[in-house]
């Protein structure tokens, strides 16, 4: 070898580690970074046109990563979100059953209206206990409004996180446009581009949050995302993410769909839904979850205004009319075994049997509450004190079978105590499901996590040690470089 090929050699050498060194530091001074993968630097051999080997060539800069355990990241997460949107909706009905040792709830109050028609009964004379009954089905009725409310509010609030978690995505798919640019002309002029690739997978990362994607990476290094339902979010540019929020839900409101593209992927009407993310959990809450509730408490208050309906005593054949328990659509009784959407916010006391209302509270006793005028209702025409018919009518409607909507994802033909009593079961059912899903969920995400940063992250005793490997080959490649300084100083001085 050449004193000059030698040269050559050493000075390519001092620049690779010099290289080497500053992508060294890059590491260490990124370690504690969210995302950051580890960067090496990529070295080739220079052959000369004789075949002689003439030193190093830094032919760019590397990022460590791992294709599986990313795309099973933001699986993973997407997954979490999802779960948690729908536990966070869950915890906020169940303030609707809250502490059973209240006795708040409707099934708790129902309870508490049966107690206090066997009360009644005894003492059918007495205006104490009448009144309580009264109180106590006044109380069942609040619990069912402001139930259904609460209900309509859960809705009301996923609807409005939508609305936010769309935003987001659109402002992270405009990050990803400007990201993807960059790399796809760092690869076509070879300038280095990892640092902005740890940023598009921190923001793809991110977007797996709000919806289930999966990605697909082209030569040049651009990429194209995917929902987890199939419709392209983003090829070379962002599609539109749209959606119009809903300002206030009532039990017959339907929330509005997210589009992507014009192509709805979550809501009701989605014809390629996204089965993941955070959109896809407050979408299921707002359009499954709490619907299911809310034709729950529909069918309690149906099935309350049903047991205390009034017959036509006359034997004329007239039609059950509404009694102690009534609603907007009165005299009439809701269609039965039917579902009335938003009946649990509907219903309210008669005030003909309210004395606060200017009603009269013996007609709870005595039947004749939807027209206190029409005699054919009377089921207590020469006015008994001691009657008690009408109680044990209230009773055993209670404790009779009924056939209810079978829609609501509980036993159809159920008391409607029992009814009542599943439906505080499926909410808790759910609640604890939604509860271990996320646990576990939350446990897969952390682990996937930690893989990824194991495999593609920077270990800083490693990274010292490697330092320690350069200065050693620096230190030799200086060396090199004095020896043919001497050589070089030695023929100059032999040949004056």
């Amino acid at each position: 070898m050449s004193l000059s090929v030698a040269l050559q050699v050493a000075q390519s050498a001092l620049a690779a580690r010099q290289t080497e060194t500053s992508t060294v530091s890059r590491n260490i001074a990124g370690a504690q970074d969210a995302g950051y993968s580890r960067k090496s630097v990529l070295l080739s051999t220079v052959i000369s046109e004789s075949g002689q080997t003439s030193g190093l060539q830094v032919e760019g800069i590397g990022r460590v990563t791992d294709d599986a355990l990313y795309a099973s990241l933001l699986q993973s997460t997407a997954v979490g979100t999802s779960q948690e949107a729908i536990l966070e909706g869950l915890e906020a009905l169940a303030a609707t059953i809250g502490d059973t040792s209240l006795e708040m709830s409707p099934s708790a109050l129902l309870g508490d209206l049966k107690t206090a028609l066997q009360n009644a009964a005894a003492d059918p004379n007495d205006t104490i206990l009448a009144q309580d009954l009264l109180s106590t089905a006044s109380d069942l009725v609040t619990s069912l409004n402001e139930t259904s409310e609460t209900v309509q509010g859960v809705r009301a609030d996923a609807d409005a996180d939508i609305a936010d978690s769309v935003d987001s995505i659109n402002e992270l798919l405009g990050q990803l446009e400007d990201l993807n640019t960059v790399i796809v002309r760092g690869n076509q002029s070879g300038n280095d581009i990892t640092d902005a690739l740890d940023s598009r997978d921190q923001v793809l990362l991110a977007l797996s949050e709000e919806i289930g994607i999966t990605t697909l990476t082209r030569t040049d290094g651009d990429v194209v995302v995917y929902t987890d339902g199939g419709v392209t979010l983003f090829e070379t540019t962002a599609r539109e993410v749209s959606f119009e929020p809903t300002n206030t839900f009532f039990g017959t409101t339907t929330g509005n769909s997210v589009y992507v593209d014009g192509v709805p992927v979550a809501g009701v009407d989605a014809i390629m839904p996204t089965t993941s993310g955070r959109l896809y959990g407050l979408t299921e809450l707002r359009d499954e979850i709490a619907p299911t509730y809310q034709s729950q408490l529909d069918e309690i208050a149906r099935g309350l205004i049903e047991s205390f309906a009034e017959a036509d005593q006359s034997g004329g054949g007239g039609p059950d009319q509404a009694g102690l328990f009534t609603w907007s659509g009165s005299p009439a009784v809701p269609a039965t075994s039917t579902l009335s959407s938003g009946l649990a916010a509907d219903i309210q006391i008669n005030a003909n049997a309210d004395p606060d209302q200017g009603g009269n509270l013996d007609l709870v006793r005595d039947g004749g509450i939807s027209d206190p005028l029409d005699p054919d209702y009377d089921y207590n025409p020469t006015d008994l004190a001691g009657y008690t018919g009408r109680y044990q009518d209230f009773l055993d409607a209670l404790d009779e079978p009924r056939v209810f909507d079978a829609g609501v994802e509980l036993d159809p033909t159920d008391t409607l105590t029992g009814f009542a009593s599943s439906s505080v079961g499926w909410l808790e059912s759910n609640r604890q499901s939604a509860t271990s899903d996320l646990e576990v969920q939350s446990v897969i995400v952390s682990r996937t996590a930690e893989s990824l940063a194991n495999t593609t992250g920077v270990n800083i005793d490693e990274e010292m040690t490697l330092l320690l490997d350069i200065e050693r080959a620096y230190a030799a490649a200086a060396k090199l470089i004095s020896a043919v300084d001497n050589m070089l100083d030695d023929l100059l001085a032999s040949a004056s």
